[in-house]
C-alpha cells in the first residue's frame, strides 16, 4: 500500500544520482515501479518498467533471467492497463 509506495520512492530518490549501470540504482527503479503497480498506478508504473527493461537490455544483455523478468513486468503492467494485445506480443516473446 502506501508504505510500499513510500519505500519504493525513497529507494529511487536515494540511488538516482548513481550511474545508470549501478546495480542498486536499477533495483531501486524496479522497486519504485513495483510499488506503483501494487498501488494500481499502472499508468505511472509502465514508463518506469519500460525504462528498467531498456537499461537491462543495454547493460545486462548477458543476463537472460533479468531481461525475462523485466519483460514480464512490462507485459503484466500492459495487461493491467487493458492493453492485452501488446501484452500478448511481449508474453509470446518471453516464452
Amino acid at each position: 500500500g502506501v508504505v510500499l509506495h513510500a519505500l519504493g520512492w525513497a529507494a529511487w530518490k536515494t540511488y538516482l544520482g548513481r550511474p545508470v549501470t549501478d546495480e542498486f540504482r536499477c533495483m531501486a527503479m524496479a522497486a519504485h515501479a513495483n510499488a506503483l503497480s501494487s498501488n494500481e498506478r499502472n499508468a505511472e508504473a509502465l514508463p518506469v518498467f519500460e525504462a528498467s527493461l531498456a537499461l537491462t537490455q543495454r547493460y545486462w544483455s548477458h543476463d537472460e533471467g533479468v531481461i525475462l523478468t523485466s519483460q514480464g513486468n512490462v507485459a503484466s503492467c500492459l495487461a493491467d492497463l487493458g492493453r492485452h494485445d501488446e501484452a500478448l506480443v511481449l508474453e509470446r516473446a518471453i516464452y
